[in-house]
């Protein structure tokens, strides 16, 4: 059987799933409002805090090992750097006449 001592109880995981819906709800409110140039880096912020909470409770890497931790960072990393060459890739192949 595996060891279920570190699992979040069932309160944690509500008020989880609450701060993810405030966060959706903050994400409609600031797509409504008129940033200029901070538009896309505060939607961003506020996807990667409701990943964040994804990653940490959901997934249980807040009880993980920190080989595992690595591991997760490192892949993350390194896909994040093929989506961007590739998107540059992309835009820096197109016609533009």
């Amino acid at each position: 059987m595996s060891d279920h001592s570190n699992s979040s109880p069932l309160k944690m995981y509500f008020a989880v799933w609450g701060a993810l819906l405030l966060g959706t709800f903050i994400t409609y409110e600031a797509a409504l409002l008129d940033l200029g140039a901070f538009n896309a880096p505060v939607a961003l912020i506020i996807a990667t805090t409701k990943a964040l909470l994804v990653v940490l409770f959901f997934m249980h890497l807040r009880h993980a090992s920190e080989k595992l931790l690595k591991l997760v960072v490192i892949s993350t990393v390194f896909f994040l750097f093929i989506l961007i060459f590739f998107a540059m890739f992309d835009y820096g192949t197109r016609s533009w006449s």
